[in-house]
């Protein structure tokens, strides 16, 4: 998609993007036998895994996205939202911080790694967060460049709406292991996969255990996609002694270059 930034940075916008460019990626991936033993995605990235497991359909998978992305930005209520996100703070040492706010709702949003929490929530309320975070220790409080109280209960509507979206597609058994933003855990052939994805933009995204139950399945190589290196930057500083490898695929230069490196270590 082309467009002015502004218009292409529109919540709608941007999560159909950075999907059909995910898709691509994979798509060229499979071209040259390569083949994931498990994925996870933050946030919007969990529907890339889901079609990439083939639980949802690709074309399904796309309108949900498209809706999904539409509900996020024209249902949020009223009002001055922020997000921040945290560094050098545990998960106890922010909710604490969020406790103690007085100047409106504020809530951890995003548990990205270890040492880097997003807060999500009134303007006002994270900004005196961010205050209340430093005085408690915080390395640094970054403001973050978004449209609403992401992963909060103020997306309610939202999510209501998606889970009417949501009755309209067929889920499928996993063909490779997904691991949830929910809680950390794989999906099941048991879970009700589309009340998870309703609760999935009201609830926090618990990245960080996602990366952790990988760790523990025993895969050492991670394979980023998608624009930016945000999430390569959050298993580096994953608290982990085994040796593993950091793949990042954002452009043709890093395409060719994974692809070369893994053909390598194949060999």
């Amino acid at each position: 998609m082309n467009g002015p930034e502004e218009v292409l940075n529109e919540t709608k916008n941007t999560q159909l993007c950075i999907l059909t460019m995910s898709l691509a990626i994979l798509e060229v991936l499979k071209q040259n036998g390569i083949q994931a033993q498990a994925s996870c995605g933050l946030s919007l990235g969990e529907y890339t895994a889901l079609i990439y497991s083939k639980m949802l359909e690709e074309e399904e998978g796309i309108k949900l996205v498209q809706k999904r992305g539409e509900y996020m930005q024209e249902l949020v209520p009223k009002g001055e939202w922020l997000m921040a996100a945290l560094l050098g703070m545990e998960e106890e040492e922010v909710q604490e911080v969020c406790r103690r706010v007085t100047k409106g709702f504020v809530v951890p949003a995003n548990f990205n790694t270890t040492g880097q929490i997003v807060i999500s929530g009134e303007k006002e309320a994270v900004e005196q967060a961010g205050e209340i975070a430093k005085e408690l220790g915080a390395k640094k409080v970054r403001i973050l460049k978004t449209a609403g109280p992401f992963h909060t209960i103020k997306l309610e509507k939202a999510s209501k709406a998606l889970r009417k979206e949501l009755e309209k597609v067929t889920i499928h058994n996993p063909c490779t292991d997904v691991v949830k933003n929910l809680d950390g855990t794989l999906y099941k052939q048991e879970d009700d996969v589309k009340d998870i994805l309703a609760r999935h933009i009201i609830s926090p995204v618990k990245f960080s255990k996602s990366l952790e139950r990988m760790l523990e399945m025993g895969i050492d190589t991670f394979v980023e996609i998608g624009p930016g290196k945000a999430l390569s930057g959050f298993v580096k500083r994953l608290d982990t002694k085994k040796e593993i490898t950091i793949l990042n695929i954002q452009d043709t230069e890093t395409l060719k270059s994974t692809l070369e490196y893994i053909k390598k270590e194949e060999k």
